[in-house]
């Protein structure tokens, strides 16, 4: 009978043909000496190159240890590693970039800083191998930005290399370009989350996939983590607060209007304010409308899928059954270098 891997290693692969063989042989030096039951599930995200073929030889190489998902066009590293999620078995998954810059050595300092009292370990490239200009300080202002507006501060939001428990993992919604912001999602759904530096390798072959033309990209989806994140399953709250400030000021704007007219005379139609006033108001029905059309929706995606608007971590059922634990305590994680998220 064949054993379920304990470890799903996923890692995302777009035109990196000249990596794939060193990066396989990589990990198994890596994974082997510990003895744990592990597995590599490899995603070629539409290359155009012989990404592909190279993925089915480390699978011909290593049978039983390499899963290889191919995707019918070049979906986004987003994509690539959801599809790795769904086909990864393991309880615990490590997702690492297929460029030979994270360090396959470093899986095991993040298998043992997962500890029972964390749920997921972040990589920290402290010594980063990047450009100064294009990589190395757009990252810095991007990960204080995500750390303020989503309140979990990592050192290192764009390292890929990560381990998470599967519980987590399953409560995890990736769209877009959503996979820089997983720890933020982890912790939303009360995950304990740990950071530690890993070793950060220069790039030898192939050619990077990111620029600072993403820059607007990650803007706008820490706009959408946000909203999710805080007003997710009560949208209303947040247009509903917009449409009382809009309708607060077109009342302001209309009682400065009255007491322009009775002090100076000045008519209601001679005045642009009644435009505004008007505007004010207007904007404040429309926000509190949309806010409920928002209300109908969430409603409607949670009880069509069967969601729940809640994440339980255990459950001590009233007879003598075992506890069921869904997600791991969360205290503060001990043993490692980290910051909580």
């Amino acid at each position: 009978m064949e054993q379920r891997p304990s470890v799903s290693i996923v890692v995302p692969f777009y035109n990196e043909q000249d990596n794939v063989e060193p990066l396989h042989a990589q990990i198994r030096r890596t994974m082997e000496p510990t003895g744990l039951p592990w597995e590599t599930v490899y995603v070629d995200d539409g290359s155009s190159d012989a990404t592909m073929a190279r993925l089915l030889e480390a699978r011909k190489a290593s049978p039983g240890r390499v899963a290889v998902i191919r995707l019918r066009r070049n979906f986004g590293q987003t994509a690539a590693l959801a599809a790795g999620f769904h086909h990864a078995r393991g309880e615990i998954i490590v997702t690492l970039d297929g460029d030979l810059q994270n360090d396959p050595a470093d899986i095991p300092r993040l298998l043992g800083a997962l500890v029972p009292e964390c749920d997921v370990v972040s990589g920290w490239r402290r010594d980063r191998k990047d450009s100064v200009l294009t990589r190395r300080i757009p990252s810095m202002i991007a990960n204080k930005l995500i750390a303020l507006v989503t309140g979990v501060r990592l050192h290192d939001y764009g390292c890929t290399l990560k381990a998470y428990r599967r519980e987590i993992v399953e409560q995890l919604t990736l769209y877009g370009e959503m996979h820089r912001f997983l720890p933020a999602q982890a912790h939303w759904v009360g995950a304990a989350i740990a950071e530690i530096p890993v070793n950060h390798r220069p790039r030898t072959r192939g050619s990077s996939k990111y620029g600072l033309r993403r820059t607007y990209r990650v803007l706008l989806d820490l706009m959408t983590v946000r909203f999710l994140g805080v007003h997710g399953t009560k949208p209303l709250h947040a247009f509903g607060a917009l449409g009382f400030i809009f309708v607060a000021m077109g009342v302001l704007t209309m009682g400065a209007l009255s007491w322009l007219k009775y002090t100076t005379g000045v008519s209601f139609i001679q005045s642009p304010l009644l435009l505004l006033s008007a505007l004010f108001v207007i904007l404040g029905g429309q926000s509190i409308l949309l806010g409920l059309l928002a209300e109908i929706s969430v409603r409607t995606y949670y009880e069509s899928q069967h969601k729940t608007v809640y994440v339980v971590r255990e459950t001590h059922p009233a007879d003598d059954q075992p506890v069921t634990a869904v997600a791991s305590p969360d205290p503060a994680c001990r043993g490692t270098d980290h910051k909580r998220g």
